[in-house]
């Protein structure tokens, strides 16, 4: 594992590579040795470094779920990373395209909860049950540290690759729909480039949710009453590029879009 000093060192390389847009050379050639437990470790201290510098956590959102996006990368378990205020964009919103590296897109589900979640033992039901309303949206995935090789540490370390969300559609309770059917068809200017169903992620959406609760209970940590959960993509990560228009279509769950300028 490692020490304190190489975790804080790394941490503030990350927060510079995001304030710069320059990802930093990928941390598992640098540091063969180095764990999940450490890349958590620095995940946390990272998203301390934003906190104290005036972000607010909102949420958590969680990667790698469904074996679509696991194939995509090569990475064969889920991870988590946070969510600040700043990174909560609402449908039909202009995106600066300058401001991610090698932005990405995804279509997910977002659960907003009305009760607060804590592991150890959290399951499915006790998901639902603290579930104020189920929201399509749109995961920008960014890069503060460069892409090719990394590995599971890498992204973790890499606050799960999380740039921003979009946000948009019906919401509905989660007793309204069945949510394992949820299905969605995502455009790229006009053309549709992936299409897919919620079931995709861990079976059902609301597993990766519970997943996560009994994840970070081990590091003594809890979702909260109004924390908004990204619960995974069921598509293949859409690459994007300035002047683009991005489209996702959710049926009778409605639409969320962006265009990147």
């Amino acid at each position: 594992m490692l020490d304190a000093k190489t975790i804080e060192a790394i941490a503030d390389e990350l927060v510079d590579a995001g304030r710069n847009r320059k990802p930093i050379p990928r941390l598992t050639a640098r540091y063969p040795g180095m764990t999940v437990e450490d890349s958590y470790a620095v995940q946390q201290l990272w998203r301390r470094r934003n906190e104290e510098a005036g972000r607010t956590l909102v949420g958590r959102k969680i990667g790698l779920t469904s074996k679509a996006m696991q194939a995509a990368t090569g990475i064969t378990e889920p991870d988590y990373g946070a969510i600040f205020d700043d990174m909560v964009l609402e449908t039909g919103c202009s995106v600066e395209w300058d401001k991610y590296t090698h932005p990405r897109v995804e279509v997910e589900l977002a659960f907003v909860l009305k009760d607060a979640l804590k592991g150890p033992g959290c399951t499915i039901f006790d998901v639902l049950r603290a579930t104020d309303y189920v929201v399509p949206a749109l995961e920008i995935l960014d890069s503060r540290i460069e892409m090719e090789g990394r590995t599971i540490v890498d992204t973790i370390s890499d606050n799960a690759a999380m740039g921003a969300m979009v946000i948009g559609g019906n919401p509905v309770k989660p007793d309204a729909v069945d949510l394992r059917w949820v299905s969605a068809i995502l455009y790229k200017n006009q053309t549709v480039e992936e299409t897919g169903v919620a079931a995709g992620v861990l079976d059902h959406p609301a597993n990766g949710v519970h997943w996560l609760a009994n994840k970070i209970a081990a590091h003594g940590d809890s979702m909260k009453a109004g924390d908004i959960i990204l619960a995974g993509s069921f598509t293949r990560p859409m690459w994007v590029f300035k002047g683009d228009t991005v489209h996702a279509d959710y049926g009778p769950l409605g639409v969320v879009t962006c265009r990147f300028e």
